[in-house]
């Protein structure tokens, strides 16, 4: 069990105050009795008897051991991909790298443990994610956010994990040993009088050395480890990937382009002070104010223009520690202004307004994206409008701060859970036209339901910020405007899961902050439509088959079947998964073989042998089996 989680990362904040709050937590913790171990996870002086345990990407390096010899060495935290953020390009990490950390732990740091983290991907559906999360979150997880599996780094860490099950007795019981086999190789080594284990570890990106352990020549591939059963016969190998690949598809089944099934209704923009939920002379904290039962708090104040002369232009300035600021002057979009993730703190607009004779009311609508997940001394952030001014023409600035402002929490249409067929029409909406592309406006239609049970998306490219209903339920925020380095949205596709779906008529319903077009959004099905297998005769034969021969596995996801081969080619094929071709040598066999085993089946498998194919094509060339096949 666990107590605190990475609190190491914020404990000098708290001086004097950190140590002595982790010792009182930990036995906090004890005085439960549970009867289990306890851990906590980076906290390198975890008292005894609590275990310190390792977060991160490479903990087989960065990982300081455990601070107790009856401790073990756990790491709670493997990170499959990067933190996903909005305004942030996707970071997928490899599945060679993955691979790598998790040998290199056990081999070195006498790892016991590992946790993926996330091993399963999900959807941060309504607003449950933090700071500038998308609503995504760890899609190139082991499994994907649909439950897919994700390859081949699904199928190739079930590999390590059976070759590391094959040597569990001398990785238990074993006396270790580390023996240098070049400047960055080493073996990692546990034997007992009947069993042994060896880890061969390339530090080496780049070359590919053969090496010399107990008497046998072997080559590693840059970057590797080989694990040697009984430290003779190598069962699996970190940077050949010989598992099932495959890709996703994604597949339009229903454009929602037909305008006459649309329906719009304009957000009210709150302009009576009077009319106010609260009203003070002050500028108060966003998430105090609106208790985080919504992303929104609307800062309303009246502002009395005088004529001079014949401008009636002004400057509104805005400094706020929110996410996101709006702004609207008698009841018009006047600008808006985001941050980011990395760059905290002020956000500020600087807007020129047209003001007219008298009162004139300002309405600031400041946004969350999620609140804040870390850090020392949360309770004392502050969030929301923190100044706002008018500058007109060359007189003094004029500093609204103490005036008086009204407040209104939440969006009406939030409030009204307008989003529900129940509450659906307490509002009228009105047909939608061009004019209605404009920011805050909530837009609602319906949809059919995708025949089967394939993974369903709404693509929403189209659009800008907001959140999304189907049937009642929240999907999750979406924000495609915020583009990334790339130039493309963080997140495009978001998933409504089936049992969110009706039969028939599903009700969609979005509010939508910048002004997107939802007649360019689409129903989609995800599926994985192409699998492949490229395996080399000398490779080692799958441990989770147990066959006798290296084999090229193949497996349509459940309620689908091969419905058609791609490419097949015994030889030296060249290429990949995604760009392949026939080489010098190829068995002209090769379709006819692998068509007759895996056509009409969703599972199938075919050996890496000569014998498989009618004969050795070409005997001096070391072979491989390359197969690309379609799913349906």
């Amino acid at each position: 069990m666990q107590i605190e989680n990475e609190y190491q990362m914020v404990e000098p904040e708290f001086g004097p105050s950190g140590p002595l709050y982790v010792r009182w937590a930990a036995q906090m913790a004890l005085g439960l009795q549970t009867g289990v171990p306890w851990m906590m996870c980076k906290q390198n002086d975890a008292p005894d008897p609590i275990i310190n345990t390792c977060n991160g990407l490479i903990c087989g390096e960065t990982f300081v051991g455990p601070n107790s010899p009856s401790k073990p060495a756990l790491w709670t935290e493997n990170w499959t991909t990067r933190y996903p953020i909005y305004g942030n390009d996707t970071k997928l990490r490899s599945t060679e790298d993955i691979s790598f950390a998790v040998a290199l732990f056990i081999a070195k740091k006498g790892g016991s443990f590992v946790s993926y983290y996330m091993y399963h991907g999900g959807t941060n559906f309504g607003r449950f994610a933090s700071s500038y999360v998308t609503t995504s979150y760890y899609d190139g997880a082991p499994l994907d956010e649909y439950g897919l599996i994700w390859r081949p780094t699904w199928g190739h860490l079930r590999e390590l994990h059976a070759a590391v099950k094959l040597s569990s007795e001398p990785l238990m019981f074993g006396r270790y040993s580390n023996i240098s086999l070049g400047q960055e190789q080493e073996a990692h080594v546990f034997e007992t009088e009947l069993k042994c284990v060896a880890f061969l570890v390339n530090f080496d990106k780049h070359q590919a050395p053969t090496v010399v352990f107990r008497n046998r020549s072997l080559q590693l591939a840059p970057k590797s480890i080989s694990i040697l059963s009984d430290c003779r016969t190598v069962v699996f190998e970190t940077a050949k990937v010989n598992t099932q690949h495959g890709s996703r598809t994604t597949e339009v089944v229903q454009s929602l382009s037909d305008m006459h099934n649309w329906k719009a209704f304009k957000e009210p923009i709150p302009h009576d002070i009077s009319k106010a939920v609260y009203t003070g002379n002050q500028l108060l904290e966003h998430l105090s104010t609106t208790k985080d039962e919504t992303d929104y708090l609307w800062y309303i104040v009246s502002y009395e223009y005088k004529q001079i002369d014949d401008d009636h232009l002004g400057l509104l300035n805005v400094e706020s520690r929110a996410h996101i600021l709006h702004a609207f002057v008698n009841g018009v979009f006047v600008g808006s202004v985001h941050g980011s993730h990395e760059a905290r703190g002020n956000i500020i607009l600087k807007a020129n307004i047209s003001l007219k004779e008298g009162q004139n009311t300002i309405s600031l609508l400041s946004v969350m994206v999620g609140s804040p997940d870390s850090g020392g001394h949360m309770e004392q952030r502050s969030f929301g409008i923190r100044k706002v001014s008018i500058q007109q023409g060359q007189q003094p600035l004029h500093i609204l701060n103490n005036e008086l402002w009204g407040y209104q929490v939440g969006l009406f249409g939030e409030g009204n859970r307008i989003y529900t067929q129940e509450a659906l029409y307490s509002v009228k909406w009105t047909d939608i036209h061009n004019l209605t592309y404009i920011p805050l406006t909530w837009y609602q239609t319906t949809f059919a339901t995708p025949i089967g049970n394939d993974a369903v998306t709404l693509n929403l490219t189209s659009m800008g910020k907001g959140e999304v209903w189907v049937n009642g339920d929240s999907i999750g925020r979406y924000w495609v405007s915020f583009k990334t380095p790339s130039g493309k949205p963080s997140q495009s596709l978001y998933h409504i899961p089936q049992h969110f779906l009706k039969p028939r008529d599903n009700l969609l319903v979005l509010v939508e902050e910048m002004g997107g077009n939802p007649l360019q959004i689409t129903v989609n099905k995800v599926t994985i439509t192409t699998v492949c297998g490229n395996v080399n005769e000398l490779s080692a034969p799958a441990l989770h088959t147990q066959g006798r021969d290296p084999a090229v596995h193949l497996r349509c996801q459940r309620g689908k079947h091969i419905s058609a081969l791609e490419f097949a080619s015994y030889g030296n094929p060249a290429g990949d998964c995604t760009t392949f071709s026939t080489g010098s040598c190829h068995a002209e066999s090769s379709e006819s073989v692998v068509r007759q085993a895996c056509i009409g089946k969703r599972v199938c498998s075919i050996p890496v042998s000569p014998t498989k194919f009618g004969g050795d094509p070409c005997p001096s060339i070391q072979k491989s089996l390359l197969v690309v096949a379609k799913c349906r």
